[in-house]
């Protein structure tokens, strides 16, 4: 059974632990290497225990930590080539024993957990998410999304357990105080998922099977944790689900321990 815990998810930085009682992974690596560390100390992982760093992309709240843990604890990063080119400035030099290229819908094994990366539409070359199986679980993560691809879809269809971006609330983002550039790039089919885009994919992934949804990357300025949960719920309830029997819903916290 594969396991997890965000230990931050949004703007300020985003990062995952995953295992399934062996291999320990963590997608993102984002904040600090401090409060990276302190995370794992909490549930007694040690750093260097750790058998891989996944990159979902190149932007910095995913990547700022990476190279200071690889090179700290000697720990593999994983990436496709574009994120790679694009990363290489922000996280320093790594050595070439821990520079691992992966490619998009080529699986890979890390121990018995089958790994694969897909391509998420984003504002970052070689944005991915991950999707993770073993005999017992199917689990997936997909955060920063512009909009809902088919690819998408298909990737997260009849997972058990899903990691999904709910980053706004498109009234809140119109009257909010953000330039309207910005505005504009996260309400572009390259930025981030709507609370009502959310909602839909999250009835469609319910039909495929999924029972226990996590909405992450929730905007601090243009979003609150009941919007999110709300729009989501609504368009589970409308479909006939139950929340907590059919459907487990859950809204990821922005830091787990203090940040």
């Amino acid at each position: 059974m594969i396991r997890f815990q965000s230990f931050l998810s949004g703007s300020s930085g985003n990062s995952t632990f995953l295992t399934d009682g062996e291999i320990k992974i963590l997608v993102d690596c984002g904040a600090n290497g401090k409060y990276i560390t302190e995370c794992l100390k909490r549930i007694d992982v040690r750093p260097n225990e750790i058998d891989a760093i996944l990159i979902s992309h190149s932007h910095r709240d995913h990547v700022s930590a990476a190279g200071i843990m690889s090179r700290k604890y000697d720990l593999p990063i994983y990436a496709n080539e574009e994120t790679w080119n694009d990363m290489t400035h922000l996280i320093g030099k790594i050595a070439p024993v821990n520079t691992k290229v992966i490619y998009n819908e080529d699986s890979f094994l890390l121990g018995n957990i089958k790994i694969i990366p897909f391509f998420t539409p984003h504002d970052a070359k070689g944005s991915v998410g991950y999707r993770f199986e073993t005999e017992k679980s199917k689990v997936a993560i997909a955060t920063d999304i512009g909009h809902i691809s088919d690819e998408l879809y298909e990737n997260l269809s009849s997972c058990d357990c899903i990691i999904i971006e709910a980053n706004h609330d498109v009234d809140m983002l119109r009257n909010g105080r953000y330039p309207y550039y910005i505005k504009r790039r996260i309400l572009s089919d390259k930025g981030h998922l709507s609370n009502a885009d959310c909602a839909k994919l999250c009835a469609m992934l319910a039909k495929s099977g999924t029972k226990s949804l996590w909405l992450g990357h929730l905007s601090h300025e243009n979003n609150t944790p009941d919007l999110a949960y709300t729009a989501v719920r609504n368009a589970l309830e409308e479909e006939g689900f139950r929340i907590g029997t059919d459907v487990a819903l859950n809204v990821l916290p922005r830091f787990w321990i203090d940040g």
